[in-house]
């Protein structure tokens, strides 16, 4: 699924939209679901696909966790 081949497009990718997401969020620590889903798309086209898929990569990895009650995403 991460594997790149000659059809990925460089900007296109879920490696790329993690990245765009901790860029962000290494400035302020703390951003809603919403303000980086907005950002996203806004930075990346096809965001609104890969947005997910990175999101869950990161929680993966461990850099991300997701705050319920505010409906957050914290940096750690």
């Amino acid at each position: 699924m991460l594997r790149p081949n000659k059809h990925s497009h460089p900007d296109r990718t879920v490696i790329n939209v993690a990245m765009v997401i901790l860029v962000k969020l290494k400035n302020i620590r703390i951003h809603s679901y919403s303000d980086l889903l907005s950002y996203v798309k806004k930075n990346v086209i096809g965001g609104d696909v890969l947005f997910l898929p990175a999101l869950s990569f990161l929680f993966l990895v461990g850099l991300v966790e997701y705050r319920p009650k505010t409906d957050s995403i914290e940096y750690i």
